[in-house]
């Protein structure tokens, strides 16, 4: 990987160099951690005129979840408490005699923009923007293989929990055990809170687990991903407890399922992101369950549980193939309860099979 993570860089250095900016500095974790290989937290990376380097409180540890850092970079540690890794890369940049230094105002705060300033103060300081985060919406077959283990392992952690039983088991409970599983299968941990949703929660999206218990005839739903490697999927799934469903839960389930399957077969190279969004939200709409909806159907997945692109009605631009992104409508009747389904796909052209779906688990209404 040490040439993959040499070429990302070389092209954010040539990104930067037409800009106007000799040197870059990257501070947000997911995008160090992409043009790097690797970091501990709180490590910057500076992409100088010469050699690149790592500035670090801590030395790398080389686990899965922090990665490897590249052998080509120089890793410069830093004194603990008082060294800033953002403050010694300006002072850095400023001694090779550059000008201007492309940093990412968006993940700096105002106290250390300024003592950037203070440190280097003959340095140009000029905003990166979101370079980095657009440079990584295409993945590579690599990052795509360690998306695609994370979804083997939620699906594992899922389907046990199936087989257990759930009823008078607490929201709670019910979310830790499933992120005890997703460690146990080889996660480096849950790649977002886990949600776990019943009777009138169940619906929500990111709902946070209650002490509320299991009942006869609730729907279940349930959100949660594996981070893997540093790399994170999403899946979500309703169910209903103990009984045959009623049918007004047939009725929503079977809306939100058409609604997620026609979202999922809109994904294609050179499909508007907002095209995505309204091939599911359009079916939802004309049931009369406007009103509530969240404000996109699904994102980007990768080192962060959520990326670009945004799959929302006013989301401009068109997906590429292997964007990797989630598709998850829901409905929630407030005071009953609802349905959320959601899957993590790859963008593929028809070619070569249309999307790739990562998250195997079935749709199917099932009375657990």
């Amino acid at each position: 990987m040490s040439e993959v993570h040499a070429v990302r860089r070389g092209l954010l250095r040539d990104r930067c160099a037409a800009a106007g900016s000799a040197a870059a500095l990257v501070s947000r974790p997911a995008n160090v951690r992409y043009l790097a290989g690797g970091a501990p937290p709180g490590a910057v990376l500076l992409l100088g005129p010469g050699e690149d380097v790592l500035l670090c409180s801590r030395a790398p540890t080389g686990e899965p979840a922090q990665g490897r850092p590249d052998e080509a970079l120089r890793i410069d540690l830093l004194p603990v408490p008082d060294g800033d890794p953002v403050v010694a890369a300006a002072g850095l940049a400023a001694e090779s005699g550059v000008g201007s230094l492309a940093v990412e105002e968006h993940d700096l705060t105002v106290a250390r923009h300024r003592a950037m300033a203070k440190a280097a103060p003959r340095l140009e300081l000029a905003d990166l923007g979101f370079t980095v985060e657009q440079q990584r919406i295409v993945k590579d077959e690599e990052e795509i293989g360690c998306l695609r283990i994370a979804a083997e392992i939620t699906d594992q952690a899922l389907g046990e929990l199936l087989e257990s039983i759930l009823v008078g088991r607490t929201e709670r409970h019910l979310a830790l055990e499933l992120e005890r599983r997703l460690v146990d299968h080889g996660a480096d941990g849950p790649a977002f809170a886990t949600s776990v949703a019943t009777g009138p929660n169940s619906g929500q999206g990111r709902h946070r687990p209650s002490d509320r218990r299991v009942e006869e005839g609730d729907f279940l739903s349930v959100g949660l991903g594996a981070s893997y490697h540093g790399y994170r999927c999403e899946i979500g799934r309703t169910f209903v407890i103990g009984t045959a469903p009623a049918e007004w839960q047939i009725e929503l389930y079977d809306l939100v399922f058409a609604a997620q399957r026609a979202g999922r077969e809109a994904l294609a190279p050179g499909a508007a992101y907002r095209d995505v969004d309204h091939a599911a939200r359009h079916l939802l709409e004309s049931a009369g369950h406007g009103e509530g909806l969240q404000p996109r159907t699904g994102h980007g997945v990768g080192l962060e549980i959520e990326e670009d692109p945004q799959l929302a009605p006013t989301a401009m631009g068109k997906l590429d193939a292997c964007v990797p992104v989630t598709v998850e409508p829901g409905v929630h009747l407030p005071g009953r309860g609802g349905v959320r389904i959601d899957d993590t796909l790859v963008v593929r052209p028809e070619a070569d099979g249309g999307p790739e779906l990562l998250t195997m688990t079935t749709k199917e209404l099932l009375a657990l």
